[in-house]
């Protein structure tokens, strides 16, 4: 007999005391961060001109600030890993919650030569009220390119 209650009462006690845990663990409030609000940089295409290439850059700023200027410098790196060029590209002004088209020409090097770009720091980064901080980390990449964009 009591061999049978140990097999009634041990897997009511596992089956009691994991309702207990499961009711604890649902009961726990969840903490969840925020999705960080940010400026969004795409290398959307590369263009073939006359002289280099073309780049387009759509820059989406998600933030509630708007930049009068947000400029950054850029490395262009080769196919073959070799840096091929440093500038400084000036995207502003960007507008609150506003998605914007950049573009510019790389001179002297055709799109299928670049290999990747590197935003290597925010340089200037302006609102009305003055300088903003932390723009480098508050900066995403994306690419629709086969060339990497990062930072």
């Amino acid at each position: 007999m009591i061999r049978n209650l140990k097999r009634v009462l041990l897997p009511c006690a596992i089956l009691a005391s994991t309702a207990a845990g499961a009711s604890f663990a649902v009961a726990e409030p969840q903490a969840t961060e925020p999705a960080a609000e940010s400026v969004k940089i795409e290398l959307n295409k590369l263009e073939p001109v006359e002289k280099g290439c073309r780049a387009y850059l759509v820059v989406n700023n998600a933030t509630p600030t708007s930049y009068q200027s947000f400029k950054v410098d850029l490395v262009l790196f080769q196919a073959d890993g070799v840096i091929g060029k440093r500038f400084s590209l000036e995207l502003g002004p960007l507008r609150t919650k506003k998605k914007s088209v950049k573009l510019f020409d790389i001179d002297s090097i055709a799109c299928d030569r670049i290999g990747s770009l590197l935003i290597n720091d925010v340089l200037e980064c302006k609102s009305e009220s003055g300088p903003v901080e932390h723009c480098l980390q508050n900066l995403t990449t994306s690419t629709l390119t086969k060339v990497e964009l990062s930072k």
